[in-house]
């Protein structure tokens, strides 16, 4: 389940995307998550499973929206979660969240996501 951030969840958001190298400073960090907070055109959520009870968050998707397009920026999962078919659940849910609109990613996303679409037509 994708849940949209909110500033309770700003530790958590700022765990999964100190995952990546750019963001592992710390002045880095904050600035990308105030464009997320503040930019129209950007999106942040975190996704958990449904069938955790205990409500524990395993990643976060960061997007850009464009016109009929969504740049996916960050997809950041906790090192036990990031499989295919973790990866695959993120960006399913968001693509029925963004739909009609096509899922593009960032460089370093674009495998994840090539590999998402080869599924989907499999």
């Amino acid at each position: 389940m994708l849940v949209r951030y909110k500033r309770d969840y700003q530790k958590i958001a700022m765990g999964f995307l100190s995952f990546e190298p750019d963001l592992k400073d710390l002045a880095n960090l904050k600035t990308e998550l105030d464009l997320y907070i503040n930019d129209e055109g950007h999106a942040l959520y975190l996704y958990k499973e449904e069938a955790d009870i205990k409500c524990n968050f395993s990643g976060i998707v960061g997007i850009e929206t464009g016109p009929d397009f969504v740049l996916v920026r960050h997809l950041d999962m906790a090192p036990s979660n990031r499989t295919d078919a973790d990866y695959a659940a993120v960006l399913d849910e968001l693509s029925a969240k963004v739909a009609p609109s096509k899922i593009m990613g960032s460089i370093a996303i674009t495998p994840v996501i090539m590999r998402w679409e080869e599924a989907k037509k499999g």
